[in-house]
């Protein structure tokens, strides 16, 4: 099907070539028309609508106004926030209140000892400066301290632990008595715990 364009494009050209100076003819009207003109022709009257069967329409409402809701506005990013800070500038960790590493020097240590093979435990309380036994382990106390008091309870103590089996080990360092992990001595037999100084 050729497109309409082409179908005007060729009634153009088709009319050109009848001849450039032909008259110009009215068109044919249609059949409705022509007989219109015609005369003695009649008219065909228009429609009437009486006037009762009109309905009347109902009365419009306005509707009530509508109020704008305000826009939504973000805030401007190097703007400072509420709480005076910059969102663009790192964030700080909050400041921690670090009290001091104070410890008060104690004269006696109290040392809770178990033999792990015998099941047998006891409360040792030794001097600083002096030694005890307890199985095959003598101990010797060398230094004892405490938290002050305005510190949460806490105590230490320097102890040299030696064992007269041949090849077992003993133990040279500061015990805690809040976290006895931190260090332990490793004996296949005994444990030594502080408990306290005073």
């Amino acid at each position: 099907m050729r497109p309409a364009w082409l179908v005007l494009a060729g009634s153009l050209a088709a009319l050109s070539a009848r001849g450039q100076n032909a008259p110009v003819q009215p068109p044919d009207l249609p059949p409705l028309q022509q007989q219109m003109q015609q005369p003695g022709s009649q008219t065909v009257p228009r429609a009437t609508v009486p006037q009762t069967s009109l309905v009347p329409l109902a009365p419009i409402v306005p509707l009530a106004p509508t109020v704008p809701l305000a826009p939504r506005v973000a805030p401007a990013p190097d703007t400072p926030d509420q709480a005076g800070r910059d969102p663009a500038a790192p964030t700080e960790p909050p400041a921690t209140f670090d009290r001091p590493n104070v410890w008060l020097p104690a004269g006696v240590a109290k040392l809770q000892a178990l033999d792990k093979v015998n099941a047998k435990a006891a409360e040792l309380t030794i001097d600083v400066g002096k030694t005890a036994t307890f199985g095959s382990l003598t101990i010797a106390v060398k230094a004892c301290a405490i938290r002050p008091p305005d510190q949460p309870a806490d105590a230490a103590a320097y102890l040299d632990v030696t064992d007269s089996h041949a090849g077992t080990p003993g133990f040279q360092g500061w015990m805690l008595q809040e976290e006895p992990s931190v260090s332990m001595m490793q004996n296949p037999v005994y444990d030594i715990r502080v408990a306290g100084c005073s």
